[in-house]
């Protein structure tokens, strides 16, 4: 298994992990899906900020 496979198997682990504990502590579906909305929000804005840093091909 590859570096790059094994931490692909680990965020899998630890996505359901998440999941199990959110849910044991009484967070709805609709919650659990705002959660993972604002990560990918989160991610979105700082994948964003990183590309406006480099430098811009011209065509």
């Amino acid at each position: 298994m590859t570096d790059r496979e094994a931490k692909s198997r680990a965020v899998k682990i630890l996505a359901k992990s998440i999941y199990r504990d959110l849910e044991a502590q009484g967070f709805d579906e609709k919650q659990i899906v705002s959660l993972a909305t604002e990560l990918i929000s989160e991610v979105t804005t700082k994948m964003r900020g990183s590309s406006e840093k480099l430098p811009q091909q011209v065509a």
